[in-house]
């Protein structure tokens, strides 16, 4: 099958350090627009298209029922502009959050560095958008600095098109030349990792216990391995994907 080609690293709760801060930031802005949810339920359906996220909050309390697994299947045009004015608010939360601290989970800049050596393209996708991904990379400065090759969010995608859909990592392997998806590995910590990585019919699916959701959320989704976080990830690939 050959060796690896690139990896599709996760941002929040994978390579980027986050103790609930990214639920937090979604849970005050659905409570100031009165959006019946919980913090858990937040958590569970995050690393989606944010504005995705609470058009399905909204649908819900409308009494229409929507699986993760159905995400960016389902279209709701009466639901996107409250989703949006709720989306806007968080964002402006959420920058503000990550102006004040962004940092790398311990072992994200050595595994990048690792697979640059191996060569294995390093890649990330999010479900944030363009503004809340920039500054990650800015305050991180991964991409400035050639430790990401390509970081990727739901922007580049036609209609915003987010996970579990397979598409933010196609597009990373047509902008780097990856002909192949059994040359490529998801890595993530959320349900919408699992089922983007197997979507996109990845040779590895990798789930970590470095997020602050519980394995038993996402664990039940389809995956290859999991390892305590991405620092274990080298160790990993020569073990498992040589």
């Amino acid at each position: 099958m050959g060796k690896l080609s690139m990896v599709m690293f996760d941002l929040s709760g994978t390579t980027v350090y986050d103790d609930t801060g990214v639920r937090d930031c979604l849970y005050q802005a659905a409570q100031e627009y009165k959006l019946p949810t919980t913090p858990e339920e937040i958590l569970y359906h995050m690393g989606t298209n944010k504005i995705h996220l609470y058009q399905f909050l909204i649908a819900r309390a409308m009494g229409k029922k929507i699986e993760i697994a159905d995400f960016e299947k389902v279209k709701d045009p009466e639901t996107y502009a409250q989703a949006k004015k709720v989306f806007d608010r968080y964002q402006e939360i959420m920058l503000a959050y990550y102006r004040k601290q962004c940092k790398a989970i311990p072992g994200a800049v050595e595994t990048f560095c690792w697979c640059h050596a191996h060569g294995i393209r390093v890649a990330t996708d999010t479900g944030f958008h363009r503004l809340i991904t920039d500054a990650i990379m800015d305050g991180l400065g991964w991409v400035r600095d050639g430790l990401v090759d390509l970081a990727v969010d739901v922007e580049h995608i036609p209609g915003e098109v987010g996970r579990p859909a397979p598409f933010m990592i196609f597009y990373a392997m047509t902008r780097l030349g990856i002909q192949s998806v059994h040359e490529v590995l998801k890595i993530g910590d959320t349900p919408a990792d699992m089922l983007e990585g197997r979507n996109a019919g990845c040779r590895g699916v990798v789930g970590v216990l470095s997020g602050p959701r519980p394995v038993t959320d996402w664990g039940k989704y389809w995956h290859t391995h999991v390892i305590p976080s991405v620092a274990e990830l080298p160790a990993l690939i020569e073990a498992e994907f040589s």
